[in-house]
């Protein structure tokens, strides 16, 4: 299922055309391409929450990066990347009613330096990351989740940046933004 997903999803740039080429080879080389067992790298999928407006998004603050940015997390075997990336959004921000994109909304290799996660040594490796836009009431509430993140926050899409401590997550978060014009009117399904 996740291979078929990548492999129809159609590039917006050099970069993705790139990291889905990775992504396929990955999948194709690795049984374990799903699973946190991987140490060179697995799937993970992540969502950009936005509200009805398209003009907020709504960003955790991470505990290991200390710095605000997406929800998201790892698959851990599932092969549906929407179904994760709803999870996650959900869990991470306490939203209950979102809605959710059919199309992906970027997909990207990323980087993760190596970190202490819950006590224990996590190596150098690379995120396979896809990811949905998700439509939020911002009047709903929102709570973090401890053990993950410290805050939960709407932001002005168009200064939110300013706030992303992680130099290398602005361009990813440049180009989401950016293919949310391309998304906008596509169709969207209750979660």
């Amino acid at each position: 299922m996740l291979y078929e997903i990548i492999n129809k999803y159609k590039p917006v740039n050099e970069q993705e055309e790139k990291d889905q080429k990775a992504m396929l080879q990955f999948l194709d080389n690795n049984k374990n391409a799903l699973l946190r067992e991987n140490l060179a790298g697995h799937f993970t999928s992540s969502a950009i929450v936005v509200n009805e407006n398209y003009d907020k998004v709504l960003f955790i603050h991470h505990n290991i990066y200390n710095a605000w940015g997406w929800t998201g997390g790892h698959n851990d075997g599932d092969n549906d990347p929407k179904a994760v990336a709803v999870k996650e959004a959900k869990e991470e921000t306490g939203l209950v009613h979102i809605r959710v994109h059919e199309d992906i909304l970027g997909i990207d290799a990323v980087y993760v330096q190596n970190h202490i996660r819950r006590g224990e040594y996590v190596n150098d490796h690379i995120h396979f990351n896809v990811t949905y836009l998700v439509v939020a009431n911002e009047e709903d509430s929102v709570e973090a989740k401890l053990d993950e993140n410290s805050d939960v926050r709407w932001f002005e899409i168009d200064t939110v940046l300013e706030s992303v401590d992680e130099e290398r997550m602005i361009p990813i978060y440049s180009k989401l933004f950016s293919n949310i014009k391309r998304v906008k009117e596509s169709r969207l399904s209750d979660y």
